[in-house]
């Protein structure tokens, strides 16, 4: 099967990487694929790449629906003639209805990847286009029930499909590594937080550090470390002095070596305002981290209260504080359990071969609903030519 995978970047969010570690698994089950990212290639991007994975970026600026992209991609889609098309997130989700009206695509498939996929312009524009649309998946049940309660999407087009992660890239850290990270970052035997993300409205930062220097208050010797970079950033470096945490929250950057940073953590956190299935909760647990995060989304799908975390209303630094504190104070012992048990939960539930298997499942099907036959596993391509009218649905209202 010929599968072109569409996203609105490739950076370094949660859903680019999902985006890649999925395309990997389809690659080795013998699917050919092309990666195109709407705006410049990031991280993610460059490291598809760097795997041999094609990968190509339609250089829209972002927040900008350019028609010069929309022109590449209806190009680029004639040209590479993929058998379908997978889309993510909003922006690149509504392009690929738009390419649809203008170029040759057998089948679409979508993924919503949050709870709240833009604004009333984007829902709208969901609600106007759903008949362009084959099939979607969603990464959590809570995020399905809003949208279909909302009336965006239709129920009967709708999947969940949580993301996934391959575990054993987490559990195949050497267990030297912690210790030699530690020196390397400065750390001695204090209680280190981690926060992996985006600097963003949506992971709400500023929660985190007033919980944190409330944490700080009654024990010192916690370190907060912050990965990632973002438009926020800045704010977020200035808030942390105005709280008098300089020092003890170490901003370290975008990193590579996260199953690494994650063993050398004791406790995860996450603050954030909305959620999907944030990919770096999945990491946390899967790294056997006890978290403490806001119950969004769908963290509570991921973190079982009392079980592998703690869950807390959103918005509260008190809250945040009183869950971080509760977690320091457990033996040792105690919070090692909290972690295998959130290892257990993601390979078990969350692995990454189960959520492209989910996709593909949703692509045969889809195919075959269409007259068109996917082929066995292995022997990919189309046995029928494609199309080549002009494509707006098939009449009945993107309920397929």
């Amino acid at each position: 099967m010929r599968i072109l995978l569409l996203s609105t970047s490739m950076g370094m969010g949660g859903a680019d990487k999902q985006i890649l570690t999925a395309a990997q698994q389809l690659r080795a089950e013998g699917h050919e694929l092309l990666i195109v990212s709407l705006t410049e290639l990031g991280p993610m991007g460059h490291q598809a790449r760097s795997l041999g994975i094609p990968t190509e970026s339609l250089e829209m600026p972002r927040g900008v629906a350019h028609p010069r992209g929309l022109v590449r991609l209806v190009r680029l889609v004639r040209r590479w003639k993929p058998d379908l098309i997978h889309s993510h997130m909003v922006h690149a989700n509504l392009m690929a209805r738009l390419v649809r009206l203008l170029a040759p695509v057998p089948a679409l498939v979508q993924t919503i990847h949050s709870i709240y996929d833009g604004g009333f312009l984007f829902t709208a524009g969901y609600r106007l286009t759903n008949g362009l649309v084959n099939h979607m998946t969603i990464v959590s049940q809570a995020a399905a029930d809003r949208y279909i309660r909302k009336r965006i999407i239709p129920e009967s087009m709708l999947r969940v499909v949580p993301n996934g992660i391959d575990v054993e890239l987490f559990e195949s850290v050497p267990t030297g590594r912690r210790e030699s990270l530690r020196q390397e970052l400065g750390l001695g035997r204090e209680f280190v937080w981690l926060a992996v993300g985006r600097f963003e409205t949506p992971k709400d930062y500023p929660t985190m550090l007033r919980g944190f220097a409330l944490v700080r208050q009654q024990h010192s010797d916690s370190v907060l470390l912050l990965v990632g970079r973002g438009s926020l950033q800045a704010e977020t470096e200035a808030l942390a002095g105005e709280l008098g945490l300089k020092g003890s929250v170490r901003f370290v950057g975008v990193r590579g070596d996260i199953p690494e940073i994650m063993r050398a953590a004791d406790g995860y956190v996450m603050s954030s305002a909305w959620e999907g299935m944030p990919m770096v909760l999945l990491e946390a647990a899967a790294a056997a981290l006890p978290i403490v995060t806001t119950d969004v989304g769908g963290n509570g799908q991921l973190v079982q209260h009392q079980q592998n975390g703690l869950l807390i209303p959103p918005g509260s630094p008190e809250d945040l504080a009183d869950a971080m504190l509760r977690l320091m104070r457990l033996p040792e012992s105690e919070r090692r359990a909290m972690g295998a048990r959130g290892r257990e939960l993601v390979r078990s539930r969350y692995s990454l071969s189960q959520t492209v298997e989910q996709w593909e499942e949703v692509y045969r099907d889809v195919l075959s609903r269409k007259g068109l036959d996917p082929g066995p596993a292995g022997s990919r391509r189309l046995a029928e030519p494609l199309s080549t009218g002009v494509i707006s649905g098939d009449g009945s209202g993107g309920q397929r």
